[in-house]
């Protein structure tokens, strides 16, 4: 669970009591989740290097946030089909919680990053983190709440409760690179998983690479040559919010549940300090 909207601002030296003169306020978010601590620099100013030198446009990066903002209206719509309505991926995925705002019930059912999007707009926003550069606030996830679950359990367990598993962990991997290169550090885990499993990118039917930036999708998918078609299909990051304490579980279960029978899939997160996770699952 994530809750980016209550992240806490910091004040140094505060518990000692302070001396005369002005102090300075820290924002939690940044200190603690989105500030390289080594080359102290916005993650964004990183994203922005990988950009340069991967040949990464600015224009490219605007239409991958349109096609992930679009994939993840996709994802919510119902189909009608004669007679019969089918849910989308997330109606399936997605457990309402009821909570409380300003005083009064509120039953949370759907993401609503993904209906705030406003496309006109997207290629007339000024670049976030340096002058001409190619990342927005459109192009980049958003700041938001979140939470996804999973169960974790080992054959015998299962098998001891008569449980019907949905999926299997069939390798995973960590990778690290220089923190200024944390954007592409997740094709180093995911090649290093598939080596594990013995598997090549061809074998791998869908990819959910959490979209922290537009930029980070683009330049992994490009390293690796992942298709348009395998990649983050129901969305990510960019329109449905990075609550980064919570990402990494929810690219995974949203990828378990785009996987059809038998069909293996791999989930890939980078983190701030340079590194990524990987995992490649099998649905069952």
């Amino acid at each position: 669970m994530e809750s980016m909207s209550n992240v806490p601002y910091y004040l140094s030296k505060a518990r000692s009591g302070f001396k005369y003169g002005n102090q300075e306020c820290f924002d939690g978010i940044l200190l603690d989740g989105l500030w390289d601590k080594k080359y102290q620099m916005h993650m964004g100013e990183c994203a922005e290097s990988t950009a340069v030198k991967y040949g990464i446009t600015r224009e490219q990066q605007d239409r991958y946030a349109i096609r992930s903002y679009r994939n993840a209206k996709k994802a919510w719509e119902v189909i009608a089909i004669n007679e019969f309505k089918l849910n989308g991926t997330f109606q399936n995925e997605v457990t309402p919680v009821e909570i409380n705002l300003k005083g009064k019930k509120h039953l949370l059912q759907e993401d609503e990053e993904y209906k705030k999007v406003n496309f006109e707009k997207i290629s007339t926003l000024r670049p976030a983190f340096k002058e001409n550069g190619t990342i927005t606030a459109a192009n980049a996830s958003t700041l938001n709440d979140g939470a996804s679950a999973v169960i974790l359990a080992s054959y015998a367990k299962i098998k001891e409760l008569n449980l019907s598993p949905v999926a299997r962990i069939i390798g995973y991997a960590d990778a690290e690179r220089d923190p200024k290169e944390f954007s592409i550090s997740p094709s180093d885990s995911i090649e290093k998983a598939l080596r594990f499993v013995k598997k090549d990118i061809s074998d791998i039917s869908l990819f959910e690479i959490n979209e922290a930036f537009s930029v980070v999708a683009c330049a992994n998918q490009k390293i690796l040559g992942i298709g348009q078609d395998k990649l983050n299909i129901a969305g990510g990051g960019v329109s449905l919010g990075h609550p980064i304490g919570s990402s990494g579980c929810r690219i995974l279960v949203t990828l378990i549940n785009l996987l059809k029978c038998n069909e293996f899939g791999c989930a890939s997160i980078c983190n701030g300090g340079g590194g990524s996770t990987s995992i490649i699952v099998q649905k069952l």
